[in-house]
């Protein structure tokens, strides 16, 4: 049988070491021998003896769920074998922590990690209940980390001289460290006669970069 559907890039990668890579821009392969923490709906395909299992948020990230609609839904895949994980056809990145790193990521923008990174749903400070989520992911430690992105990311450097206005519908991640707040852009009277669509941005300040998607999240996007 032939076609180029068969193309050797398309191919599923041979069992390697145990961790992540990418198996294309849309998809991330994963070697498991104990665990992986993923988005829970996100593995696609696998194979070998692998066991997945809802992790909870504990009582106090339920509810910070509950009341934002943001999070980070998690599984835990445990076992020896290999997982394939993807979200809605979306481009797929790994980051690679080194210790003292500390990144912020939306929880949509979440797909799988290493158990040895640690995460906690800290709040947005000066954000108050604006969109993008009250909520986002706060990751540490040493590992890896792969995030989903609606088509290609924009990395903007964020200075304490020049901060940075994001969409709080676009914005994907940002360094831990920067100081962040609310910024109104439009005038109380241009709001009045229908606004420009543009009311209300994130504000980011310091010393590091911004990761923002080309796209606003949808209502239905944000649902999954």
């Amino acid at each position: 049988m032939k076609s180029d559907l068969f193309a050797s890039e398309n191919l599923a990668q041979a069992p390697a070491a145990p961790g992540m890579t990418l198996q294309n821009a849309k998809s991330v392969k994963y070697t498991v021998n104990g665990e992986v923490l993923a988005r829970q709906g996100a593995m696609v395909a696998y194979r070998g003896n692998l066991q997945f299992e809802r992790k909870g948020q504990g009582i106090g990230g339920l509810l910070k769920r509950a009341v934002t609609g943001e999070g980070l839904a998690l599984m835990s895949v445990r076992g020896q074998g290999e997982a394939w994980f993807a979200h809605q056809a979306a481009n797929c990145f790994i980051i690679d922590f080194e210790p003292g790193d500390a990144l912020t990521i939306n929880g949509r923008n979440v797909l799988c990690f290493d158990p040895t990174l640690s995460y906690e749903i800290k709040m947005v400070k000066g954000a108050g209940m604006t969109g993008g989520g009250l909520f986002n992911s706060l990751f540490t430690g040493t590992g890896k980390l792969a995030v989903v992105c609606d088509g290609s990311p924009i990395i903007i450097p964020v200075t304490a001289q020049a901060p940075v206005y994001v969409d709080t519908d676009a914005v994907v991640g940002w360094s831990a460290q920067l100081e962040t707040g609310l910024h109104r852009s439009q005038s109380v009277g241009s709001m009045i006669r229908g606004g420009s669509g543009e009311a209300v941005q994130l504000m980011l300040r310091g010393e590091g970069f911004v990761i923002v998607r080309p796209s606003e999240v949808t209502e239905a996007v944000a649902a999954h």
